[in-house]
């Protein structure tokens, strides 16, 4: 039985973040996007096509289902109750190695915002924290390359 996974993205600024994480999506088989708060959305609220956003989706916005929620805890506890397995991608000290990050039949990752990452409120609703070691000087992966390299190692063991 193929598993379902499902992405919340949590206050994402960049209109080519959300893009770009909306082509990966595509190509990793996610079955839906939930954008949260001030993700922006592949429509605006004029219902016109965000053009910066198809330029990097390249389409993906178009096939792949998406929902826009002001805020995320009510459907992260309604999925929870539901089986679903919530996985946050974040550094935090309650996080091990994406590498660890088990897998189930349902899952949610949960993508935080660029700088201040996922609120503690948030990463107290999941059931695993996986973080990606950094080698480099740098602390930390831009949002959609974080996105790429922890869903396809996590989702392709």
């Amino acid at each position: 039985m193929k598993s379902q996974n499902r992405v919340l993205l949590y206050n994402i600024r960049s209109t080519h973040n959300v893009g770009s994480i909306f082509r990966t999506a595509d190509t990793l088989g996610i079955e839906k996007l939930y954008l949260v708060g001030t993700t922006p959305t592949p429509i605006d609220r004029f219902e016109r096509v965000r053009l910066d956003i198809a330029k990097v989706a390249l389409g993906a916005e178009k096939v792949l289902d998406w929902e826009y929620l002001k805020e995320a805890k009510t459907t992260i506890s309604k999925l929870k109750k539901e089986g679903w397995n919530i996985i946050a991608i974040e550094q935090n000290n309650n996080s091990v190695d994406y590498k660890k990050i088990k897998t189930k039949n349902k899952n949610l990752f949960i993508i935080g915002e660029e700088v201040n990452g996922i609120t503690n409120d948030i990463l107290k609703l999941a059931n695993q924290i996986g973080e990606i070691p950094m080698q480099g000087k740098k602390e930390s992966l831009n949002v959609s390359v974080a996105f790429g390299v922890a869903l396809f190692r996590i989702l392709n063991k």
